[in-house]
């Protein structure tokens, strides 16, 4: 059955990741990946992290059934609650690491890039906490639909970039973060959010999020069925997929409709690595839309590409209305408010409960992302 990758070494996912980069960043990628690779072996740098997961993040995050959700749609199916983590979001697991990481390298500043401002507000966060400089990249449009994100990052002291150029999403943040530290990548830090991007993040990423599923697998009373996350870049789901590839559960993520990397995509090069990636006729990366800031983006981490290729996971698609209905069932049936992105998964549950996919009597276990604070103005606007 094949597996997540074990030699971080290689970079590669079968015939996916690697690292397309200017030749200025390779000796940064090649430090970053030695760095990671001695602090991930150092069992002082793993007991502060665990630390700071567990008295600051909050950590263990709960494993809670939903009894309600479940005798309606005819399966058991719980929730891994990474709405309860410290800033809201799975994306605590990954920064508080990254920045330990870049404070051991030296680094005196951190580069963030950020669509739905979870990212964002986590970096911001350990920033703060560890006496870093931030600056966070976010799409011009992105800045409209998530004020309450951008307001938390300036609060906790960081710089906010708005950025102007293309579709003004989570695809030209990312570039320009990435300009930014070809710019100064002697004193900064490129703390990315997700599974994408240049070895060694993919492989670095998903061993930060591992947390989940690691935690999951250990609190849930039996192997699930399937185990089910929404996939943009697609970390949290890398993370919760870490806890149960070894096992005979199915794994499913979730893609909203209009970024759906691995339904329409093809293969191509997108932020430093190979994966599925949205083209145009010319093969030139094209624009995603998603009513989720933090799913609107063109690709996928390379190692979903790489288990979708070779059938060990499965990747689904979800319109934004099926959306919006998922985050107005799951909070009114078990008084949870989901973020858009997590919705995208508890929407597939919803909408394939009871049949081929999802038969009657399956056990689900289904990983909450982040929770809804943040989108309740978007809600609002399709009341």
């Amino acid at each position: 059955m094949p597996t997540l990758m074990t030699t971080p070494a290689a970079g590669r996912f079968g015939g996916f990741g690697g690292r397309f980069v200017p030749e200025s960043l390779v000796p940064a990628c090649d430090a970053l990946a030695a760095a990671f690779s001695g602090a991930w072996a150092d069992p002082a740098f793993r007991a502060e992290l665990g630390d700071l997961l567990a008295v600051y993040a909050g950590r263990p995050t709960p494993l809670t059934p939903a009894r309600n959700l479940s005798a309606a749609l005819g399966v058991e199916l719980l929730l891994k609650r990474e709405d309860l983590a410290h800033t809201g979001s799975h994306k605590i697991n990954n920064v508080l690491g990254q920045a330990l990481l870049a404070r051991r390298m030296g680094k005196r500043r951190i580069l963030a890039e950020t669509g739905a401002g979870q990212h964002g507000v986590a970096a911001a966060t350990a920033a703060a906490l560890l006496g870093l400089e931030a600056t966070v990249f976010m799409g011009e449009r992105d800045i409209e639909r998530q004020q309450l994100n951008v307001l938390r990052m300036t609060t906790l002291g960081a710089t906010v970039v708005p950025v102007t150029t293309g579709s003004r999403t989570l695809k030209d943040a990312t570039n320009e973060a990435m300009r930014a530290w070809v710019a100064d990548v002697d004193d900064a830090h490129f703390l990315l959010g997700s599974v994408g991007g240049p070895h060694p993040y993919p492989w670095m990423v998903r061993e930060l999020q591992r947390v989940i599923g690691d935690e999951a697998r250990s609190q849930s009373p039996y192997v699930p069925d399937v185990v089910v996350a929404c996939v943009g870049g697609g970390s949290n789901a890398a993370g919760t997929f870490a806890g149960f590839a070894d096992t005979p559960a199915r794994l499913v993520g979730v893609e909203a409709a209009g970024g759906a990397a691995m339904s329409s995509g093809r293969p191509g090069v997108v932020h430093g690595a190979r994966s599925m990636v949205l083209q145009d006729a010319d093969g030139q990366v094209a624009e995603a839309a998603s009513i989720a800031a933090g799913l609107d983006y063109p690709g996928i981490g390379p190692e979903h590409a790489f288990l979708g290729s070779v059938g060990r996971a499965e990747y689904h698609c979800v319109k934004d209305d099926e959306v919006v209905a998922a985050v107005r069932r799951l909070a009114r049936a078990e008084g949870i408010i989901c973020a858009l992105e997590s919705a995208h998964a508890v929407a597939w549950v919803l909408r394939e409960a009871g049949g081929p996919l999802l038969p009657t009597g399956s056990r689900v276990l289904l990983t909450l992302s982040g929770r809804g604070d943040k989108d309740m103005a978007t809600l609002g606007e399709v009341a």
